[in-house]
């Protein structure tokens, strides 16, 4: 993969959003990265750096280390379970499926996403073991072959809970999860990234790091709402570039 100078506002901008928010840096990258490396070639691209943000925002914040750590992984342990058997399943898909199919299967979730939200549309299940497991796998599925888990796992959590630091806390959880199961189902695919393409995603890990500190600083004072309608167009503007792309692929 070569360096593109576009990659570097590319995950300072989806980085400062997940600061700010608490999610949306896999949707951003993903959605502008995969239409020019391919899907299974972006996801290696921003696996380590979304990993990273993901155990920064799980872990970090008031309540210390230790405690984010340990307190919200032994309460939804049973989440984490099913996301990462959907994970597994979702990551080898990568492996297996045309990933035309599954770039149309990303711009459909992409697309839903942010035109529900752009419309202020909740869409919130019910608060239950079942709702739970369904939900858990399917997230975990969708994030694993496409990195867009949040757009799927939010409908579980804002059923859960209207606490914004319990959400951004349990869904940065299971998408760290997601990610580590990625990197075992993916393994050989990791193995053969060249040297300099490791040297790339370690500077834009350290960059996506500045970003979601500043982000996280910068979303006690800034309009988030404001920042977050503009981010939403851009991925509806990515989803139909990449669903255009899947369906070129297809035909």
């Amino acid at each position: 993969m070569k360096f593109e100078l576009w990659l570097i506002p590319l995950f300072i901008i989806a980085s400062l959003l997940h600061g700010i928010v608490g999610m949306g840096f896999p949707l951003i990258t993903i959605g502008a990265l995969s239409g020019v490396y391919g899907l299974t070639s972006a996801i290696v691209l921003v696996l380590v750096p979304t990993a990273v943000l993901n155990l920064i925002a799980w872990v970090g914040g008031s309540g210390g280390v230790w405690h984010n750590a340990t307190f919200y992984l032994k309460k939804y342990w049973s989440l984490v379970v099913v996301s990462i058997l959907g994970s597994a399943l979702g990551a080898y898909l990568l492996l297996v499926v045309n990933s035309a199919y599954l770039m149309l299967a990303l711009a459909v979730v992409v697309l839903w996403y942010a035109t529900t939200s752009l419309m202020g549309k909740k869409i919130v299940l019910p608060n239950t073991t079942t709702s739970l497991v369904v939900i858990g796998f399917v997230a975990g599925v969708v994030g694993g072959a496409t990195n867009a888990m949040s757009s799927v796992l939010l409908m579980y959590l804002l059923s859960m809970t209207d606490d914004k630091d319990t959400i951004i806390k349990v869904g940065n959880l299971c998408y760290f999860v997601n990610k580590l199961v990625q990197a075992i189902v993916l393994k050989e695919v990791l193995l053969e990234v060249p040297t300099q393409t490791w040297t790339m995603i370690i500077g834009l890990t350290v960059l996506s790091v500045l970003g979601i500190v500043i982000g996280a600083r910068l979303g006690k004072r800034l309009p988030s709402a404001k920042f977050r309608t503009l981010i939403l167009w851009v991925l509806v503007g990515l989803g139909v570039k990449v669903g255009w792309q899947g369906l070129v692929g297809v035909l």
